[in-house]
């Protein structure tokens, strides 16, 4: 990653951080996006995300059936359960780090936090702005990676097309939107993102939605 990733890294986290630190203690324990996670916990996530140790990370795999996403749950209750004020603390320290644990990838430190953003504002009535370039950033790399969202399988057959910056992948009938809407609909937060996404293929993206999605 070259010096323009890592700048729009620690330019979310620390925006992250300054949001958080306007929250009342309420807003800290309400639910997030994140299903199954406060907002503490997203917090928590993202504060050790350039701190955490391959160690750190296997030792939750017992206790978790070393299911990575009940692993990443596991930890992120644990830290997300620190007083507010140590995580913004570390959150703000390690913006600038360019690493995380060896199981983990560097190269999603960007999308990772851009979409935690969201788990945190969205379901507070919070606006969190993240440019729209670095969002452009974040969609091509999950609709790359494949595992865990598998994005390219799961929406295939359509194209994608950002309204606000230069992106589109896919062909078949049309969803466009603002890039950040279009990547919490990659990483699966589908309900929230349809709110604010059109175009003719959006019927194909609702007809995935199950009546009791949040």
């Amino acid at each position: 990653m070259d010096e323009e990733y890592w700048r729009a890294v620690r330019a979310v986290r620390l925006g992250v951080a300054d949001l958080l630190e306007t929250l009342s203690a309420q807003e800290w324990d309400a639910a997030s996006l994140c299903r199954g996670w406060r907002v503490r916990d997203v917090a928590g996530h993202l504060s050790i995300v350039p701190t955490i140790t391959t160690w750190e990370l296997l030792s939750a795999g017992p206790l978790a059936g070393f299911n990575m996403h009940r692993m990443n749950t596991r930890l992120a209750v644990r830290h997300g359960s620190r007083p507010p004020e140590e995580i913004l603390a570390h959150l703000r320290a390690h913006a600038g780090d360019r690493r995380t644990a060896r199981l983990l990838d560097t190269r999603n430190s960007l999308f990772d936090v851009i979409v935690h953003s969201q788990d945190i504002a969205i379901p507070l009535g919070r606006q969190f702005t993240v440019p729209a370039e670095y969002t452009r950033l974040g969609l091509q790399r999950v609709w790359e990676m494949g595992w865990p969202f598998q994005a390219a399988r799961r929406l295939a057959g359509l194209t994608l097309q950002a309204t606000d910056t230069d992106w589109v992948v896919g062909s078949g009938p049309q969803v466009n939107g603002p890039a950040l809407s279009l990547l919490l609909l990659l990483t699966g937060r589908t309900s929230t993102a349809v709110r604010t996404l059109s175009g003719p293929g959006l019927s194909t993206v609702r007809a995935t939605l199950s009546p009791s999605a949040p």
